[in-house]
């Protein structure tokens, strides 16, 4: 009901919009057509007023009619350039408009995504919390109650970051740059994903002794983000892979999943702030739209580029190739 009554809202004030426009372009042909008229009553009246016999009375009329047309000209090539400059501010109003109607939309579904984000990890935690202190446990269960707490608090610290370090890198804030060993970067990141979801199929292929230069907690940031991204998008038990090769000092790192895939009009949208595929009604997954944003800014950070492609025979590849020398 809520999201119905915006859209009638704004359904509303676009129509509004319009007919303000139509009425100030009528007004502007009203005018236009008056000041015409005007202009042929008085070019009439002041021949009226010349003498026929009057040697230059030719002269004189063709004076009137090339002073007639003049103001014509005139008064077309003014309501022209007013009529265009009326329609290219209104063009760039309503496009203005629309976006900033977008925006509210987007940060409003971005308080309710992160809303859900941070009700159930808390949930999780406080009832796994009551349990071991309402209850005595062996010791296997207080581990796996506990373990499943930590699990739930990195989710909660992991939405955080994002959400803090997307503020940041949009100040422009300096991050710090140091030798960080990309390999046991990656596998730790794994590592931690493949203890949440034993349930999946991990293909990795980690090659030793990558290295990078760079920001240690955005390059985590980078490789959760896109984990996760496959993780959340791909049927449950399926297979995730990660790869981490280097060639001649170039790092390539890819993520895929076997998911139902990215259509091919919405690749280059994915990377936007708070964007996210469907609709907040329909979609299943739950995010905030800053995962894949993140992504693209830490990698243009560190000098890396980032791009998504078709897996086979369905599902998505995240390629991250970092030049040789991301100083």
């Amino acid at each position: 009901m809520h999201m119905n009554a915006k859209r009638k809202r704004l359904l509303n004030i676009t129509l509004l919009y319009w007919l303000l426009l139509l009425y100030i372009v009528a007004a502007l042909v009203f005018w236009f057509l008056e000041l015409e008229k005007q202009n042929q009553q008085m070019t009439t009246h002041r021949i009226t007023e010349l003498l026929h016999d009057d040697p230059r009375y030719p002269e004189k009329l063709q004076a009137l009619w090339n002073e007639k047309q003049r103001k014509s000209t005139q008064f077309i090539g003014e309501g022209a350039v007013f009529l265009a400059v009326i329609i290219i501010g209104a063009v760039f109003m309503y496009r203005a408009m629309r976006r900033q109607f977008a925006l509210q939309r987007q940060q409003e579904n971005l308080m309710m995504a992160i809303t859900h984000e941070l009700k159930t990890p808390i949930a999780v935690a406080k009832l796994n919390l009551e349990t071991l202190q309402r209850h005595q446990l062996d010791e296997s269960k207080r581990q796996k109650l506990i373990q499943m707490t930590l699990q739930e608090t990195n989710r909660l610290n992991a939405l955080a970051s994002n959400i803090l370090v997307s503020a940041q890198l949009e100040e422009g804030k300096a991050f710090a740059r140091e030798d960080i060993g990309f390999s046991d970067l990656v596998r730790n990141s794994l590592n931690e994903f493949m203890t949440r979801h034993p349930d999946r199929t991990w293909k990795i292929s980690i090659q030793e002794d990558t290295e990078l230069r760079g920001d240690p907690l955005l390059l985590a940031i980078l490789v959760n983000n896109l984990i996760e991204n496959a993780v959340k998008y791909s049927p449950a038990g399926s297979e995730i892979g990660c790869s981490l090769e280097s060639t001649n000092g170039q790092a390539i790192l890819k993520i895929s999943d076997v998911g139902a895939g990215i259509p091919h009009e919405e690749k280059g949208r994915i990377f936007r702030k708070f964007y996210r595929l469907g609709s907040e009604q329909t979609r299943a997954a739950k995010g905030t739209g800053l995962g894949l944003y993140l992504c693209r800014k830490i990698a243009a950070d560190h000098r890396a580029h980032i791009r998504v492609t078709d897996n086979t025979p369905h599902g998505s590849v995240f390629t991250v190739k970092f030049e040789k020398s991301a100083d």
